[in-house]
């Protein structure tokens, strides 16, 4: 980066909805960048509360002031730093960063826990993205960044269910027709996993457009995996244009790489490669954009996670008496604990006891392998292992909302959608070279959503119970009944069978070991023997370390541990 640069460019990207009639007046007769600096101009931060939609937004004010926005999801992505006084911004961190800028090693500790970065920190010192739902504002050479939206559920509003299905199928049917307008149907794709959500979208895309839609599937050869059939159910029962792809060993060979090296910092969400081709197919059919159903897992209770916690969550009903004195003695402590159903027991007790979002923490893969057994000691002192714990704390608590599901939905938006899910589709949908739409996250659906009672998220320990109820009919029974899975990657299977996919993850980490991050014992324990022993577990770790050294390689190739 070349420091002699006075300011940034100012910056509009996406498809900002203006919702007060004169603010999109302005919008559609004199442009965006006018509505902007005249909303700004007159109300400062509160404008944002008029505008919805996916956007990201820096905007140069009068002198040297600077003031910057994304969007309730950051969808879009904006990073800032400050250099000699002023704040420059772009849409990449790497776009901010030169061979002189460092890496951070907190960073690289917080990609390993958490699988991505979570903002506002980036895997460069000194420059920050702005997390979901935030705007900047630089004056005086002061910089001030706050939430500008939050969550809010309400959730004693009357429900008659009669009634939210109407208005929820109609808010699906107008969503996906703000995503396809200005669009030719044939050059509309949607992602097809044989899902709820993404089977909903696509059969919207039909409904709305009259015409079938252009769906895309990936598959797998490997048991388990492939999910291929339900994505032909749903293609079969909306009649869609149907396209199947199966990604093999050498696809992954072939793309690693190239996919790593895209983002502008690592991130290690496996199930990218497949979105990516996908995406990739899609453009070369002639699709200019491509809808996805992220976010409806999120909005209306769809993650088996949601029921386990819930569980758990029940042992806090029991009274003190009997979790200390009978419990907690009978199963931590005494021969109970050590026997089979004992042992379940005593686990169930152990995590019940720990608060979300801790909980969730307690399978997490960097602290179930052991921090000090896979870290250098010399990367640990460099950095706070308690760092993004501590965020999520903080996140959980601003949830406004009182029902134990939809606390866990708010923090699901920001570290699920925003800091996970989002980036992989936009990613690698950019590098695909066609655009991205989430009908499911349409503002008034995130409304919608909220409003719902809590137990027509999950009822008891059904999930989305609403959402399947209001589509019997519209989708198919199998796909109603059907099990989670997603573009779930059999890497770790694959790797043990296939030479060059080994060769290519073997020679990643050892080379990441020789930078001071990882232990070289643990990398060659990993790869020898846990990896022999359970691909599909100990495979996403080879596979987050993977990704990160061929990161590295691209846009740090000489980094080593200071």
């Amino acid at each position: 980066m070349n420091t002699t640069f006075i300011k940034s460019n100012d910056l509009l990207l996406g498809s900002p909805l203006f919702t007060k009639r004169d603010d999109a007046q302005r919008a559609e007769q004199q442009g965006q960048h006018v509505a902007w600096s005249q909303g700004i101009s007159e109300k400062g931060r509160a404008f944002l509360s008029d505008v919805t939609g996916d956007f990201a937004v820096g905007i140069n004010l009068p002198g040297d002031g600077v003031f910057l926005a994304v969007d309730r999801f950051a969808i879009r992505s904006l990073c800032y730093r400050e250099v000699e006084g002023r704040l420059l911004f772009a849409e990449r961190a790497d776009a901010l960063a030169d061979d002189s800028t460092e890496i951070d090693p907190q960073a690289i500790f917080d990609y390993l826990f958490a699988h991505a970065i979570p903002s506002p920190r980036t895997i460069f010192k000194g420059i920050y993205r702005l997390p979901p739902a935030h705007c900047a504002i630089f004056e005086n050479g002061k910089l001030s960044v706050k939430p500008y939206w939050a969550a809010h559920f309400e959730e004693n509003a009357p429900a008659s269910f009669g009634d939210l299905r109407a208005e929820f199928r109609k808010l699906l049917a107008d969503a996906v027709a703000k995503e396809v307008a200005g669009y030719a149907p044939e050059k509309i794709g949607c992602f097809l996993s044989g899902g709820t959500d993404s089977s909903t979208v696509s059969g919207m895309v039909g409904q709305v457009t009259g015409k079938p839609a252009e769906t895309y599937s990936i598959g797998f050869e490997a048991d388990g995996y492939d999910e291929m059939e339900f994505a032909r159910i749903a293609a079969r029962h909306f009649r869609t244009n149907h396209h199947e792809y199966y990604v093999t060993p050498d696809d992954l060979v072939s793309s690693i790489p190239d996919v790593a090296a895209y983002y502008d910092q690592p991130f290690g969400n496996s199930s990218a490669l497949p979105a990516y081709y996908c995406a990739r197919i899609a453009k070369e059919n002639g699709i200019e954009k491509m809808l996805a159903g992220d976010g409806g897992d999120e909005l209306f209770g769809g993650n088996s996670r949601y029921a386990k916690q819930r569980v758990f969550d029940l042992y806090g009903y029991l009274p003190q008496v009997v979790r200390s004195g009978l419990m907690e003695p009978l199963f931590e402590q005494g021969i109970l604990g050590s026997l089979p159903i004992g042992r379940k027991a005593k686990s169930y007790i152990e995590q019940a006891k720990v608060p979300m979002p801790d909980r969730a923490h307690m399978y997490n893969l960097l602290l179930r392998l052991g921090v000090t057994e896979v870290l250098t000691a010399d990367f640990l002192r460099q950095v706070d292992p308690e760092s993004v714990a501590r965020q999520q704390r903080e996140v959980w608590q601003q949830a406004d909302a009182k029902a134990a599901i939809n606390q866990t939905l708010a923090f699901e938006w920001r570290y699920t959608l925003a800091e996970s899910d989002l980036p992989k589709v936009c990613g690698t949908t950019n590098l695909a070279g066609v655009a991205v739409g989430f009908p499911m996250l349409d503002q008034q659906l995130v409304d919608f959503s909220a409003k719902l009672p809590p137990d027509y998220k999950l009822k008891g320990l059904k999930l989305r119970w609403f959402f399947k109820e209001a589509l019997r009919g519209f989708l198919p029974d199998e796909i109603l009944t059907k099990k989670k899975q997603g573009f779930g990657l059999p890497f770790g299977v694959w790797m043990t069978s296939h030479v060059k996919l080994r060769e290519l993850a073997v020679d990643s980490l050892q080379s990441l070991a020789g930078r001071g991050i990882v232990k070289r014992d643990f990398i060659n324990d990993l790869l020898s023997t846990r990896l022999m022993e359970h691909p599909g577990y100990y495979g996403e770790m080879v596979w987050i370390l993977m990704m990160l050294e061929q990161w590295l390689q691209a846009h740090r190739p000489t980094y080593r541990l200071a």
